[in-house]
């Protein structure tokens, strides 16, 4: 079974947005050799979910877990992501497909950037 992690941002038009994103990626994809981590975008940037899980389905992956790198369970995550995934779905009845909660409603990701708030006042 191959499986793989989409960290699924919402993009932007300045290509510099997206390194903070690679480096997560990066930093993900050491930690797990045997997963595959990619990125993927909603709009403004390439790949775009759809194409990014084709790639996936392509090279043999199996099982994919969908991250929304979002602060919040937003119309994006609420609404258009769920869109998506039924398309995706469709196009690939066998993958195996979880999407997972908000980065940023995670107690541990909130607790992080609760020390960095008050490490900023040094």
């Amino acid at each position: 079974m191959a499986r793989a992690l989409v960290l699924f941002a919402h993009g932007a038009r300045a290509q510099s947005w997206a390194a903070p994103f690679e480096r997560l990626r990066d930093q993900a994809q050491a930690r797990m050799p045997e997963v595959r981590v990619t990125l993927a975008f909603l709009e403004l940037m390439e790949p775009r979910l759809p194409e990014a899980m084709d790639a996936l389905v392509l090279a043999g992956v199996d099982e994919v877990t969908v991250l929304p790198v979002f602060l919040g369970q937003g119309g994006h995550v609420l609404r258009d992501l769920p869109q998506i995934v039924e398309t995706i779905r469709a196009a690939h009845p066998g993958l195996r497909l979880e999407i997972v909660g908000a980065i940023g409603e995670d107690p541990q990701v909130q607790a992080a950037m609760t020390e960095y708030c008050v490490r900023s006042l040094g």
